[in-house]
């Protein structure tokens, strides 16, 4: 009778160490799995998956937007704020600086293993983008990193920088109404926002 409650002693601490050591490997394999996880293709999910809880998005720049995730890009998203109910707000990745979700959100959006952008969506660079605004003579308004705010028309976008000439909101982009004009590099960007409403995606 001792013998047999011995053996099932055994039993028990022989499941319990093999259910101890399963833990721990399922424990590696899902910190290896998110470590190669990239924010590209969690905002993927977020965007897919969209749910009705609000994300703020924090930017280089000290502020905050509470917008709606409408695209993602090769290295920017697009956000729709739904209080302004025009244009499409274009926000580089490097110019983000955190996103405020739900618990519930987070983690769904870290459970993204699959998630992949279509083959166009991944090609779109920023700068691609922008250039589509210049093409499209899209009056646009864009905040510098620093706080800096610029309103205008893009003339032109290299593979780095845009050149803007400024100019009032609203009004067209004639050379009387012009008062300046900038370089600017995508680097220096906090967002930009297409005034018009053109939708880029």
């Amino acid at each position: 009778m001792r013998w047999d409650r011995f053996f099932d002693d055994l039993e028990d601490q022989l499941a319990s160490e093999w259910e101890a050591e399963r833990a721990a490997l399922d424990t590696e394999a899902e910190r290896l799995r998110v470590s190669r996880l990239e924010m590209r293709q969690r905002l993927t999910v977020l965007q897919a998956e969209a749910s009705h809880s609000e994300v703020s998005w924090e930017l280089s720049d000290g502020s905050s937007l509470n917008a709606g995730l409408v695209g993602v890009g090769a290295d920017w998203v697009a956000l729709s704020d739904a209080a302004r109910r025009t244009g499409i707000t274009l926000v580089p990745l490097p110019a983000i600086v955190g996103i405020r979700m739900s618990q519930a959100d987070l983690l769904r959006t870290a459970r993204a293993d699959g998630a992949t952008l279509s083959g166009l969506a991944s090609r779109m660079t920023f700068g691609f983008v922008v250039r589509d605004l210049v093409r499209r003579r899209a009056a646009v308004a864009l905040q510098l990193s620093s706080g800096r705010g610029m309103t205008g028309t893009i003339d032109r976008a290299g593979a780095d920088h845009l050149d803007i000439a400024l100019h009032d909101p609203g009004s067209p982009r004639r050379t009387g109404e012009v008062t300046g004009y900038r370089m600017v590099p995508f680097s220096a960007l906090a967002w930009l926002r297409a005034e018009e409403g053109v939708s880029v995606l």
